[in-house]
């Protein structure tokens, strides 16, 4: 009996090692870091980066952002293979009601799409808005042509072909830029039209902003559009465009943050171009982040529905915005950031406020 009662404590004793070992995984797989993925639109990816790997680093909670386009990032949150995704074009009713379940925009900051140009020696082109319906629709084809010398007195343009780029896949900046161009005249809005993928009149394409500002630096006589950041961090030259008051303006902190000085609607679901403040450069956008408003889908834990609506929250203030600032993008104005934390109060896990009132 006394030899049972031995192999009793043992068994006792090995159990008990067993269970805590057993608590003490489960305790690490609780507290293991939340990684997020999220992918998307290129025309912030340069703020995006640098967000992301300041978080990362500070919170230890992994965030991977794959700049694919706007359209790649829409697709992306509808077949749910990532966190949330990342578009420079708000959804519309039908494209909403493509998606599963209702999902909430979130803007992050304010960019502008450049045109940019490459000819040597020219510098300070400016471009009216007829200047720019005639090229992209290709009855300007020359760089000497006689309406181009109009507008720019003084500027020797050469006898070179134009060359016209615009983005090969489905793309925010691509409706940024045609949403301006439908506002400005009326011919392009009925045969071009607003998108984020078009049937272009003329021109080459090229992947991403990244793709078109190297083809325009790698062609000389070329002209494209894309996102002001990658204008200034490769030094492309870019024109100045006329806004809706005659002006020509060139995109800066400034001139960005001027075309967003108007109301903004509680979904906060507007399009920035062609503003009415006379000191706006016209072809600015918010950019958003998009997710399903209820987080309890497709095995998601709460825990990945929290660090997503945290991450949420702290890129729209100051920290972050002071980030975009450094890479060219204006910060949100007050107003938005105010309307993008209401929006946030609306997450929800399996019904439950993420953010308590």
């Amino acid at each position: 009996m006394k030899r049972i009662a031995i192999l009793l404590v043992i068994v006792m004793f090995l159990s008990a090692c067993k269970n805590s070992k057993s608590d003490n995984k489960s305790e690490n797989e609780n507290t293991k870091p939340v990684s997020l993925t999220a992918a998307g639109a290129t025309f912030p990816l340069p703020f995006y980066n640098m967000a992301f790997e300041t978080y990362t680093k500070n919170t230890e909670i992994l965030l991977t952002y794959g700049g694919i386009g706007s359209g790649g990032g829409i697709r992306s949150l509808k077949d749910k293979v990532v966190d949330f995704g990342a578009t420079d074009a708000f959804l519309n009713q039908k494209e909403e009601a493509e998606l599963t379940a209702p999902i909430v925009h979130i803007p992050t900051c304010i960019g502008a799409v450049v045109i940019a140009y490459n000819l040597t020696g020219v510098e300070g082109l400016k471009l009216s808005n007829q200047n720019l319906i005639d090229i992209f629709m290709g009855k300007i084809t020359k760089w000497n042509d006689a309406q181009l010398k109009a507008t720019n007195p003084g500027l020797k343009l050469p006898d070179m072909n134009i060359s016209v780029v615009h983005r090969s896949d489905g793309s925010g900046t691509t409706y940024i830029f045609s949403d301006y161009m439908s506002k400005i005249n009326a011919n392009w809005e009925q045969s071009v039209g607003r998108g984020k993928s078009l049937q272009w009149p003329v021109g080459m394409g090229a992947k991403g902003n990244p793709g078109v500002a190297g083809t325009i630096q790698q062609t000389v006589g070329a002209i494209g559009y894309i996102g002001s950041e990658f204008a200034f961090a490769q030094k492309i030259a870019f024109a100045q465009i006329e806004n809706s008051a005659g002006k020509y303006i060139a995109p800066s902190l400034e001139s960005i943050s001027a075309s967003a000085q108007g109301e903004i609607p509680s979904d906060t679901k507007v399009m920035l171009t062609n503003s009415s403040d006379p000191n706006a450069y016209p072809i600015s956008g918010f950019t958003w982040l998009i997710l399903y408003k209820d987080q309890n889908y497709g095995g998601r834990s709460k825990a990945q529905a929290e660090e997503t609506v945290k991450f949420l929250s702290w890129i729209i203030e100051k920290e972050a915005q002071t980030m975009a600032q450094q890479v060219n993008y204006a910060a949100l104005p007050e107003k938005a950031v105010e309307t993008a934390k209401e929006i946030l109060k609306t997450v929800v896990y399996n019904g439950e406020p993420l953010i308590k009132k």
